[in-house]
């Protein structure tokens, strides 16, 4: 057994890894090309290191955190997932009705932030609504729906 694969298995074992991110672990722990590849092809081949299998987990966490599709599409990206894989991991695991719930659970949460800090008036002003939506966005939410959901959050604070 090869002290990349048994590295490796360590690694797997604190966190489940995109095949990118264990690579780069694992050159970082300075094992040489050849001893990374043979345990990546091992690891594959025992089943152990799967990314459509870690898209699907990543995305079903960070939806459940309050986190948008767009921005979990970076993170995935930045993780070394394909677009491909990425977006069959989306569209598997993202259900529009939660997002939207999510989204309104996120937006009425900080307008009680907001309320609190600035006061129930400023949240009636265009910065308010303009931090509102930026925040939201900002957390990986589509722009229509997220304005959308602004846009009701504000006529519920005037009623």
């Amino acid at each position: 057994m090869s002290d990349a694969y048994v590295a490796a298995l360590r690694i797997l074992n604190y966190r489940f890894n995109s095949e990118a991110e264990l690579r780069r672990k694992l050159r970082g722990k300075k094992f040489e090309k050849d001893d990374i590849d043979a345990a990546i092809a091992r690891l594959h081949r025992e089943k152990w290191l799967d990314d459509e299998r870690f898209a699907g987990a990543f995305v079903r966490t960070r939806a459940n955190k309050r986190v948008g599709k767009l921005r979990i599409r970076r993170e995935l990206q930045a993780a070394g997932v394909s677009d491909s894989t990425a977006e069959q991991a989306i569209a598997e695991n993202v259900d529009p009705e939660r997002e939207l719930e999510s989204l309104e659970a996120l937006c009425a949460s900080r307008v009680r932030v907001l309320a609190r800090r600035h006061g129930a008036d400023y949240l009636e002003s265009e910065e308010a609504h303009a931090k509102l939506t930026a925040y939201l966005i900002g957390h990986g939410y589509d722009s229509a729906l997220v304005r959308e959901v602004v846009k009701n959050a504000a006529r519920g604070l005037a009623e």
